[in-house]
């Protein structure tokens, strides 16, 4: 075998001292996140080895039938496995322990410039494919919340719509039938509903107990002058600040015998306002988060552009609106004087991404919690702090944090790539500075951009 080609004799020994191993199709060599067993030369077979993400296992490479080996990478590294591997077909292994490992190295300098070799490329194609399938988790994820975040209000559109047919329809039939042998006069009738629509936006708000209260004694009128359905008509009168006086002075006005038909009338065009305004505030919402789509991917605009920062950060919170409707408060605390400054929006929008996200898990793994969000100018320099109230990243792991693949998420609860990506968009990209502090109750990343035009390199 190459690797092994061109040793001594007394260096050869130090390789004759592991076993064989064989695996059936379908049986695991190691699995992620474990302690790497040791290093293995893959003689016969083919193995696949995959990552997980999320619920999904994705597929890195696939190793065979030729000679290859593999399990150097977690030991030079001193990192956990990143990978699972599993036999395709029936397989064949040698297998070195740690020990025997590190005797073989220190006996055989051409096998570790090979296996060095090896390991830059092995890890930079697993960083390439855990990378893009990250893009792809995390896209699939926040199209998944937006989705909820339209659907809710597309449905109260929707449920208001069906509603506000049949308050239209009924609303223009008494409306017809109060005027048929002139018992009562359009401009009469166009007065009243002139005074309602008034009343309906000048009146104040009340609370739940004094709401209740009007309900109850417009219900008591009501059925003293026969309404059957007093319950039905009492909270859209009450809502639209309609008391017992303004009827009373309605009776008074009505013509003879039109009462019955004018109130419902009445009840009608309330309902039919009402359910307008909440198909407004439907759709309006629905607006605002297209908007919010639209200036979180910077869409039609070029990638180098003069941007708000502040707009990023409020696309971003929208964008993940679904995860904060669980006890997590966001508290803003921006400098209203913030200079734009030159950047790629949509590459920022991914590191205010990461980080906020990360930062809402944090807090929400005690149920509830708080973010801030700090915005300052420093010079020629903008700082955005984003801050966490949660538990706290542990002084052991907080050097790492930038490192790919590092995570201290359990198995599949990330890829450890969300940070390394935002590292480079923010130093490489911009030739800013990303750095973290942590202790229990606050946990902070600081991110600081220049205000100038910055030239990209690396590119994601």
């Amino acid at each position: 075998m190459p690797l092994f080609a061109g040793l001594s004799n007394e260096q050869f020994e130090s390789v004759l001292v592991g076993e064989e191993v064989w695996l059936e199709p379908g049986g695991y060599l190691v699995r992620e996140g474990d302690t790497p067993p040791g290093f293995f030369v893959q003689l016969e077979g083919k193995t696949e080895w995959t990552r997980r993400a999320g619920t999904q296992e994705v597929h890195t490479l696939t190793l065979g039938p030729e000679e290859v080996y593999y399990g150097h990478e977690p030991l030079l590294a001193d990192r956990l496995l990143p990978v699972s591997g599993r036999a395709l077909t029936g397989v064949r292994l040698y297998k070195l322990e740690p020990d025997a490992f590190w005797r073989m190295l220190s006996v055989c300098p051409s096998i570790l410039r090979s296996l060095v070799s090896t390991l830059a490329d092995r890890f930079q194609n697993l960083g390439e494919v855990s990378q893009e399938h990250a893009k792809l988790v995390s896209l699939g994820t926040m199209a998944a919340g937006l989705a909820h975040e339209l659907n809710n209000p597309a449905a109260a559109a929707r449920r208001a719509v069906d509603v506000l047919r049949d308050s239209f329809e009924e609303s223009q039939s008494l409306g017809f039938r109060l005027q048929e042998g002139g018992s009562i006069s359009s401009e009469c009738l166009a007065k009243i509903g002139r005074e309602v629509r008034e009343r309906a936006t000048t009146a104040p708000a009340l609370d739940t107990l004094a709401q209740s209260d009007r309900e109850d004694e417009i219900s008591l009128w009501l059925e003293e002058h026969g309404f059957e359905d007093a319950w039905e008509m009492a909270p859209a009168l009450a809502a639209a600040g309609v008391g017992v006086t303004w009827l009373d002075s309605l009776v008074e006005r009505a013509p003879a015998g039109t009462l019955g038909d004018l109130l419902p009338w009445v009840v009608a065009t309330l309902t039919t306002r009402d359910l307008l305004d909440q198909v407004e505030g439907s759709t309006g919402r629905i607006s605002k988060l297209v908007e919010a789509v639209k200036e979180y991917s910077y869409m039609d605009q070029t990638p180098l552009q003069e941007i708000d920062v502040h707009e990023g950060l409020e696309s971003t919170l929208t964008m993940l609106g679904h995860k904060l409707k669980d006890g997590v408060e966001v508290t803003r605390e921006y400098d209203p004087n913030l200079p734009r400054i030159d950047a790629y929006g949509s590459e920022l929008n991914q590191v205010w991404t990461n980080v906020i996200d990360n930062a809402i898990d944090a807090v929400s793994e005690a149920g509830n919690g708080r973010v801030w969000l700090r915005t300052t100018c420093e010079r020629d320099r903008v700082l955005v702090e984003i801050i966490d109230d949660g538990p706290g990243i542990p002084p052991e792991v907080q050097p790492r944090i930038f490192e790919p693949f590092f995570t201290t998420k359990g198995v599949g609860g990330g890829m450890g790539l969300g940070l390394d990506v935002s590292r480079r968009i923010v130093v490489s990209h911009h030739h800013g500075d990303i750095r973290v502090s942590s202790k229990p109750g606050d946990t902070r990343f600081q991110i600081r951009l220049p205000v100038g035009a910055t030239t990209k390199e690396n590119p994601v």
